[in-house]
């Protein structure tokens, strides 16, 4: 054999060799793309176990101290009154609080105006007494609070108890699905790869609300006479990757 044909052919075999080297070394590390996913969803339904009735304190001042001071007095008589009806220093929070520069308009010009502060609270109870409604809300507008909304919603405890419901029914509905697309392929679902929670649906829901921090009494009173909670929807969907064979 001619020494140069010779050496071209042993230049190929290394190439093919090295390529083969390479293909398998790599492709270790490339990601499979035979794989399934299913999409799974589910929706359970849920029983609110609190109500929620949310005030809203608004003060002005010529400075911040004066505003915040007033704002304060009016909390204290609205948790005053509260205990008064049997609550638990617990069942009364400060959602938000908030202190910031007053403005006022003069010929097109921003001036400022003292200092307003705003103070929001949370009055929680059990749907077991929706019948204190209207008196929380008396004792909240007696001390000069205003309403801001009225919630049905769910303890952090029933949060995590539907959520957990949600989410396995969920992932069993995409297992189920990727066995189903499995088998329209004439293909066998193998080891999971990968599952990921993408959406939990939950919010309070709504039985009252008002724009105005003052107004509105009478008409939440009428909003939440003998109301009780219905069951409401909770929504999950989970992703899941599986190997096919």
């Amino acid at each position: 054999m001619d020494k140069s044909i010779a050496i071209t052919l042993i230049i190929v075999l290394g190439i093919i060799v090295l390529t083969g080297f390479t293909y398998t070394t790599f492709s270790v590390f490339l990601p499979s793309t035979n794989t399934i996913t299913g999409n799974g969803e589910a929706t359970v339904e849920a029983i609110p176990n609190l109500v929620t009735i949310y005030f809203n304190v608004e003060t002005e001042g010529d400075t911040s101290q004066e505003a915040t001071e007033e704002n304060a007095e009016i909390v204290d008589d609205l948790i005053v009154n509260v205990l008064k009806l049997g609550f638990e220093r617990k069942d009364i929070t400060t959602s938000n609080f908030n202190v910031y520069p007053n403005y006022k308009w003069e010929d097109r010009n921003r001036e400022e105006d003292g200092y307003k502060a705003t103070h929001r609270i949370r009055i929680e109870m059990s749907t077991d007494y929706t019948s204190k409604i209207g008196q929380v809300i008396d004792a909240g507008v007696e001390a000069g609070a205003g309403i801001s909304y009225i919630n049905f919603e769910l303890s952090q405890e029933k949060q995590n108890e539907y959520k957990a419901e949600a989410i396995k029914l969920a992932a069993e509905d995409a297992k189920i699905k990727a066995e189903a697309l499995a088998k329209g392929l004439d293909k066998k679902l193998g080891k999971l790869i990968s599952v990921s929670d993408s959406h939990f649906g939950y919010s309070p829901w709504r039985i009252y609300g008002a724009e105005g921090a003052s107004l509105g009494v009478a008409e939440a009173k009428s909003a939440t006479t003998n109301i009780q909670p219905g069951e409401q929807k909770i929504s999950a969907s989970v992703r899941a990757v599986f190997k096919i064979r």
